[in-house]
């Protein structure tokens, strides 16, 4: 028989087997049973059905990850709604351009961020404005709380849906150009749950606590693989490794996901205090992005006593595609340097290596070719984006979603990415468009010519650094301070984004024709490192 695959149906399972186990320990130590989270799932439908929100409506969930988060993401996917999550770093004019590309009916924000929504409330189309704390909001915004105690819990029908709607809407970092919204399917969502599920061997027993934000392609599918075991999330409203590891020990967290910044933050910090790593439960771990040194692996192994597994992908694959978590092939010799790889793909995924004619490289751990995927937890295509869609299937092999990264694969067929093929730059695991930067830069009137690269940083693995060939024509007297140019781009982008290092240089290297050769800067940035990729 065939059954449709619906991401309403992790949380009913939670609530018809493990009711009465504890769902969630919010922020404030408080703690909900699976049946009191679906409770307040179920008055969120009804609030956004009483507010109009129809099936395929967008409802914007601006949140750190909080038990709210969690119940506006099943409350808008039980009405139909399409669940965008939004990435609380970014502008108020970020938010303008999203919320008018998705045409979002509806939006909830934490009170720590609604004022970024506010800014900009009258240039989108949004009516119905959440928060959790309306008293601490400026403007008109409706309290969440009051709303769910307003409502009846059986107030709300649950529409047919089928496993090929778009139940979530999540936007890239605008790499290159505006972000992108990428459309996941019921069905791709519930088979990428089902494939963490097994590869991160998530389990009923779990606790696992919230460093990776819910926003980020729906926390990797945690919202639904751990809510459809029935473990327990344990919420955060941002991490510290102090706090880390103090929860790991009170809770007894037996499972998180760090990306390498992070994992360097942990190292730093019990190197100088040598805190207890657990509590009563063996801790696992999951990084992603770029590698982490081969001397962090070793630490959080080693010394932390935790199992790391290290996992690959983005946005628009789920994300995650591949696992470096191969118990046969990791004998002991090489156990850490395989751990660096990306690894080899999931279950029923077919991750590949392709040169410029779209063949397979050879496994040879030298011949570089560009990362491309198959896969049921690849997305169904970019939100009313077809032209860009189509070329993201199509440049290399035909009906796979190219990655942009290249890459080489060993004779084990674990890959390894070597560079990448589009100017990103990931600093603490977050995308940043070194066109987005250059653009802010071009605005200044010191600024005559400008590339932005990666350069490696100790601890965020990567960070932006802009050559400048100043307006003036003189490096040694470029008529602008570099600090006052690192000012200028945090004041004009998000200040994640914002550039790190400048230099000013008489000119930038560049082809025949005028294209900048940005890879000679790179290499300039990265002559000292294993490679040009950074570990962020």
């Amino acid at each position: 028989m065939q059954r449709p695959l619906l991401v309403t149906d992790f949380l009913d399972r939670a609530r018809k087997y493990y009711g009465d186990e504890t769902a969630v320990v919010a922020t404030t130590g408080q703690q909900y049973t699976y049946s009191e989270l679906g409770d307040r799932a179920d008055r969120f439908s009804a609030v956004l059905q009483s507010a109009g929100v129809d099936p395929g409506d967008r409802v914007a969930v601006l949140d750190p990850n909080t038990h709210y988060h969690l119940e506006a993401a099943y409350g808008t996917m039980q009405a139909g709604g399409i669940h965008t999550p939004l990435n609380y770093r970014l502008t108020p004019e970020d938010f303008e351009y999203i919320l008018n590309d998705a045409g979002v009916s509806a939006i909830y924000a934490d009170h720590e961020y609604a004022e970024k929504v506010e800014a900009v409330r009258e240039s989108v189309p949004t009516e119905t404005f959440v928060t959790n704390d309306a008293d601490a909001v400026d403007g008109d915004w409706q309290s969440f709380d009051d709303l769910l105690a307003d409502v009846d819990p059986d107030g709300y029908d649950r529409p047919e849906m089928d496993e090929s709607d778009v139940v979530t809407i999540n936007y890239t970092s605008g790499t290159t150009g505006d972000p992108k919204g990428v459309c996941r399917t019921h069905r791709n969502e519930t088979l990428h749950a089902f494939l963490v599920s097994y590869h991160q061997n998530v389990r009923d027993t779990d606790t696992y606590l919230w460093t990776l934000p819910m926003f980020h392609v729906n926390g990797w599918g945690h919202i639904y693989a751990v809510t459809g075991a029935g473990g327990t999330h344990v919420c955060t409203r941002g991490v510290d490794a102090e706090s880390i590891f103090e929860t790991v020990r009170e809770e007894d967290v037996s499972y998180l996901c760090a990306a390498p910044t992070v994992l360097n933050m942990l190292q730093n910090y019990y190197d100088d205090h040598d805190v207890p790593t657990t509590g009563d439960a063996d801790v696992r771990a999951a990084t992603a992005g770029s590698a982490p040194p081969e001397a962090t692996i070793r630490t959080v192994e080693d010394e932390f006593g935790w199992d790391l597994v290290h996992v690959y992908g983005a946005t628009e694959t789920g994300p995650l595609i591949t696992t470096s978590e191969a118990g046969r092939l990791l004998d002991d010799e090489h156990r850490y340097s395989l751990k660096k790889r990306q690894g080899i793909g999931f279950l029923g995924t077919e991750v590949r290596v392709v040169d410029e004619d779209g063949e397979d490289v050879p496994w040879d751990d030298e011949t570089i070719g560009e990362i491309v995927v198959s896969g049921n937890q690849v997305m169904d295509g970019y939100w009313n984006k077809p032209k860009a869609t189509e070329e993201a299937f199509n440049e290399r092999a035909e009906g796979y979603y190219h990655m942009g990264d290249f890459a080489v694969v060993d004779e084990h067929g674990f890959v390894s990415i070597q560079d990448r093929k589009k100017d990103i730059i990931i600093s603490g695991g977050e995308n940043i468009s070194s066109i987005e930067l250059e653009d802010a830069l071009f605005e200044h009137d010191a600024v005559g010519e400008v590339a932005v690269v990666p350069s490696p940083h100790e601890d965020w693995g990567e960070t932006p650094k802009a050559f400048v060939v100043p307006a003036s024509g003189d490096p040694e007297d470029p008529g602008v301070a570099k600090t006052d140019l690192v000012e200028f781009t945090r004041e004009n982008l998000a200040s994640y984004k914002a550039v790190r290092r400048v230099e000013f240089v008489d000119s930038l290297p560049t082809t025949a024709t005028g294209k900048v050769q940005k890879y000679e800067l790179r290499e300039q940035e990265f002559e000292d490192e294993e490679s040009m990729v950074g570990q962020g």
